[in-house]
């Protein structure tokens, strides 16, 4: 019976549907790479209930271990309008797991010799030159500031201590600036939308607090500047085309934009269709590039980005980045004085665009030491587990962020297949 079933994993596997081809993703049965068949039919069960429950429109899951992937699902509708059905692939908005690519995008012109980590940002995008830190703000508007005690560098950028805000996501005079600055309006160019960030009072001094935020769509602009390139055309020559991410972009022909799920809002247990203002339509070539949210992928195209990233920045013959580069990016880089990321997220450190998890106990009991991770604003997620050779990989389409564990329960059940917990 048990070998009937791997058969039958591995079968399903190898005819994923258009564009997955077993060539494609290694697969192996669950048991050579040492998971349990049994857990990983219980990540099946758990996540199946979700859509049942009407929690969850539709979503998939992947796992692999060793290179070898062991479990891949697809749940649920990919248009609970249209009853079409989320397949293995469908085409999500990963939004903030745009980072690690530009993060990645940015490191390869870092190894090229174009610039120091430490090199002030200025230098390269003037714009940023002699940075100015929020005081005060009178009751008529007026806003006072202070000078910053040095200047942001790229490093800065990279761990999100840049004094950078994100305009949406908290109510600080700075982020209410960005607002009336207009820094977040729609359509901008790079190089209007540079322009009106740098003009803004930073939050804090650089180097003092994590603060989430623009830095990583500034990195963006840098791997332009540096390259000579759009941020599209680096992304799909430098690391798209060679790591054979064949469904991962900024924008999607007709065809794609087929298999691009519908994205919903869930309130008093209702899902309703909603859209994103900064990211209205996929089908059109933005005016600028988002380097810190504006891709749209495949579960299959991500963990071929992760999996290079888990083999030191190398899959299938095809370097990216060297081992010792992947290695800085996946070590905490934020300064001691700094007990790990804002927003509650006790035991996480910050990477170069990537979380580390540095005290399993103050995160919450979830994750191993060593793990890097990162999500989307649509609770997309994606770990790796450097120390169990491990990637795990959630995508799903649904707001507000954080609506449900996902992370957590994604978690608790891989390991519980690996029999670590």
């Amino acid at each position: 019976m048990k070998f009937l079933q791997i058969a039958a994993l591995v079968a399903g596997l190898a005819t994923t549907g258009p564009g997955i081809l077993a060539t494609e993703v290694p697969v192996a049965a669950p048991e050579t790479v040492g998971l349990a068949s049994s857990g990983l039919d219980a990540i099946r069960s758990h996540f199946q209930a979700q859509v049942d429950g009407g929690k969850l429109s539709g979503l998939t899951t992947l796992v692999s271990r060793k290179g070898k992937v062991v479990h891949f699902e697809a749940y649920g509708r990919a248009s609970l309008e249209q009853a079409t059905s989320v397949e293995k692939d469908s085409i999500f908005r990963i939004y903030s797991m745009t980072k690690p690519v530009t993060g990645v995008a940015l490191m390869m012109l870092h190894e090229e010799g174009l610039f120091g980590l430490d090199d002030p940002v200025s230098q390269y995008l003037p714009e940023f030159a002699a940075p100015k830190v929020f005081k005060s703000q009178s009751e008529d508007g007026i806003v006072e500031t202070v000078a910053a005690h040095r200047e942001i560098t790229i490093r800065d950028l990279m761990r999100h201590t840049a004094g950078l805000t994100y305009g949406v996501f908290g109510d600080t005079p700075v982020d209410r600036l960005y607002k009336s600055g207009g820094v977040l309006e729609a359509g901008l160019g790079p190089e209007e939308w540079i322009s009106r960030l740098a003009a803004q009072p930073l939050l804090y001094q650089p180097g003092d607090a994590w603060v989430y935020s623009f830095a990583v769509d500034v990195q963006g602009r840098l791997v332009e500047v540096l390259s000579g390139m759009s941020l599209d055309a680096f992304f799909e020559t430098r690391i798209f085309a060679p790591l054979g991410m064949v469904d991962t972009g900024f924008y999607l022909d007709t065809e794609k934009a087929e298999r691009l799920v519908t994205m919903y809002f869930r309130k008093d247990d209702v899902l309703t269709p909603t859209n994103d203002p900064y990211f209205p339509d996929f089908t059109k070539k933005p005016a600028s590039f988002s380097g810190g949210g504006g891709l749209v992928s495949t579960t299959r195209d991500y963990w071929r980005f992760a999996q290079m990233l888990l083999n030191g920045g190398e899959l299938d013959g095809v370097r990216i980045l060297k081992p010792e580069t992947v290695a800085m990016m996946t070590t905490d880089q934020l300064p001691e004085k700094l007990d790990g990321i804002a927003g509650g997220q006790r035991g996480i450190g910050f990477g170069l665009d990537l979380g580390i998890v540095k005290d399993v106990g103050k995160r919450g009991g979830y994750g191993r030491e060593g793990e890097f991770f990162w999500g989307g604003m649509a609770n997309t997620i994606f770990w790796v587990d450097p120390k169990e050779e491990l990637v795990a990989i959630l995508m799903t389409n649904i707001l507000p962020q954080g609506l449900y564990p996902l992370s957590q329960d994604m978690h608790r059940l891989v390991y519980q297949a690996l029999g670590a917990e």
